[in-house]
């Protein structure tokens, strides 16, 4: 019997994971993360983890496996929540989800269930695990998109590498999420019909800006209105003597200054806002919703436009900088001068666009076919093969 430890979180997914695997014949343990925990700015009724690990082991008890709790709040806080804050404050806007899956569930917790003496760690996330056999022997594992298209968590799974992905089980990754539901119901468990979590990878939802002010302390600034009909948003195309000239002048974006628009509002601090965010600003009068289209740290000014459609919100082409470049599959990693067809996501639940990626010395260039918007740094871009995705990189 293979042993495999299951993060169980308190919800429905991971339940039914470990209720699967049971089926399965394999003999399982739960264990539930207690990570970063701070109710100063915790929606505090939102996600209280107790009542999460207290369903976690009444699930537990159900299934009758082995249950523990795991304290990981200080390896969330100094990998997950100070990493926020170092990169809300150079203007960036991180994604926890991601760098939580690689830093703590994949990594620290990992490490704990193979001090256990497991063979796999599961998970109930909606995504798929495919091997391949390579001619010396040898396994290549796939991340594919789970079966649900409606809920498929490849993205967020985006920087696992070979090695995590051979530990890895994703039992639920072949059902629908109204066939998990049922599968608990059925098996009479006490998740089956409790809400999904949102907001930060077991943290719950926060308050945003009141979690940042912890470290971030507010500023007050200026918000400028732009006009779409700015000349830096209507440039002529040049004549491009080559592809990287061509990729460099589309990946750039716009440099505004505070006299290309007209101050219509204050804010309390250009970092506690993202490109594309259209709550919060607090300006009305305007004919059309405003939204962020750049924030500027250094001078504390954000620049907003008028609509969607707003130019300064769409961009054709990114880049990934060396450092933050991934694959998955190892063995599909480009070349400098070499270029791969892929269909690409800059957020999670956005439909894959087609886009064409181009390795160079310094990193990698991501040319969308369509303007994409609201490319925001510090996010993650994941590109796919069909159903696989093979590699992701942080938006720079």
């Amino acid at each position: 019997m293979k042993k495999v430890v299951v993060g169980l979180s308190g919800g429905v997914d991971s339940s039914v994971t470990a209720y699967l695997l049971k089926e399965q014949g394999y003999e399982v343990i739960g264990l539930f993360m207690k990570n970063w925990h701070d109710d100063s700015v915790t929606i505090s009724n939102e996600c209280p983890w107790l009542e999460d690990s207290n369903d976690a082991l009444i699930v537990a008890e159900k299934l009758g496996i082995p249950f523990q709790t795991v304290d990981l709040s200080a390896q969330y806080k100094e990998r997950i929540v100070d990493y926020m804050f170092r990169e809300y404050e150079m203007g960036r806007t991180p994604n926890p989800d991601v760098l939580c899956n690689r830093e703590i569930k994949f990594d620290v917790f990992m490490k704990i269930a193979m001090q256990l003496g497991a063979d796999y760690v599961a998970t109930g996330h909606y995504c798929r695990k495919g091997t391949i056999i390579n001619e010396d022997g040898s396994e290549t594992y796939q991340l594919l998109a789970g079966a649900d298209a409606n809920k498929d968590q490849s993205y967020f799974l985006c920087q696992l590498s070979q090695e995590q992905l051979a530990k890895t089980l994703f039992p639920i990754g072949e059902l629908q999420k109204s066939e998990v539901r049922q599968i608990a119901a059925e098996n009479e468990l006490i998740t089956a019909d409790k809400k999904d979590s949102q907001g930060l990878c077991f943290i719950g939802k926060v308050r945003l800006p009141e979690f940042l002010q912890q470290k971030l302390s507010p500023k007050k600034g200026v918000i400028v209105e732009v006009p779409s009909v700015l000349p830096q948003l209507n440039n002529e195309t040049p004549k491009f003597n080559s592809k990287l000239e061509e990729l460099t002048f589309y990946a750039q974006k716009p440099v505004y200054q505070v006299s290309d628009g007209k101050v219509v509002g204050e804010h309390q601090g250009a970092h506690y806002f993202t490109k594309g965010q259209r709550k919060g600003l607090d300006v009305g009068g305007t004919k059309e919703p405003l939204f962020v289209i750049e924030t500027d740290v250094e001078e504390n000014v954000i620049y907003t436009g008028q609509g969607k459609s707003h130019p300064g919100l769409y961009r054709k082409t990114l880049f990934v900088n060396l450092e933050e470049l991934h694959w998955v599959r190892t063995d599909m990693a480009l070349k400098v001068d070499q270029s791969m067809e892929v269909m690409a996501r800059i957020r999670y639940r956005q439909p894959l666009q087609k886009a064409t990626l181009y390795r160079v010395d310094s990193g990698l260039y991501v040319d969308f076919e369509e303007k994409q918007s609201a490319m925001t740094e510090g996010q993650f871009v994941a590109w796919y093969i069909g159903e696989e995705l093979v590699g992701s990189g942080v938006i720079s």
